[in-house]
């Protein structure tokens, strides 16, 4: 079996970045059929549909014979980042972990806006325990939380991130991280606009 890589860029407005830029769209299997991806493209050649204009190859298939997706997602926080030193302000700037104790705030924040009583309960203090709420939301580590609730963070650090089955949706860590931060800056951003 290959080995996977998965590589996701952010951006404010994924049109603008790919204005200009020679891609062609991913395609996955849905229902039996051939649609668009929702944000792989693919930056050499592919095969390609002549109808559609998307990879004729699932990107499953696609990554099988050795093509190389990159998924260019829309990420409204950034909307709200005015350049580069205040992003890095943002990463940096001290956080009010008690933010995550308030469902109606946590209710604001990117990926977590439907977990404001499960970080109530489990009461986040890193980045790293962030990323691990990330990833317990995911269906193949959502058994864990009632342990994190019950005994903490450390309780599940040596399973949270092990592998699961194929068939089952859960977080890789370098992943819920990256998110985390983002997540980071998003409450940061939201407690300046307030």
């Amino acid at each position: 079996m290959l080995n996977r890589g998965d590589i996701d860029i952010d951006f404010a407005h994924r049109e603008v970045a790919l204005a200009g830029l020679l891609h062609t769209p991913a395609s996955i299997m849905r229902e039996g059929k051939v649609t668009r991806h929702n944000t792989g493209v693919y930056f050499h050649a592919v095969p390609k549909d002549p109808i559609t204009g998307l990879c004729s190859l699932d990107y499953n298939a696609a990554e099988d014979r050795g093509f190389f997706k990159i998924d260019m997602l829309n990420v409204g926080v950034y909307e709200h980042v005015r350049d580069e030193a205040h992003l890095l302000d943002l990463m940096e700037r001290p956080l009010d972990w008690a933010v995550f104790t308030d469902p109606s705030f946590v209710g604001k924040l990117f990926h977590l806006g439907n977990y404001g009583d499960l970080c109530a309960r489990l009461r986040p203090t890193s980045i790293e325990h962030i990323a691990m709420i990330l990833a317990l939301i995911r269906p193949g580590k959502k058994h864990l939380q009632s342990q994190c609730e019950s005994n903490g963070f450390d309780s599940i650090r040596d399973e949270i991130w092990l592998k699961t089955d194929e068939d089952t949706y859960s977080f890789k860590k370098a992943h819920a991280i990256s998110y985390a931060v983002l997540v980071y800056v998003h409450a940061n951003l939201l407690l300046e606009q307030s």
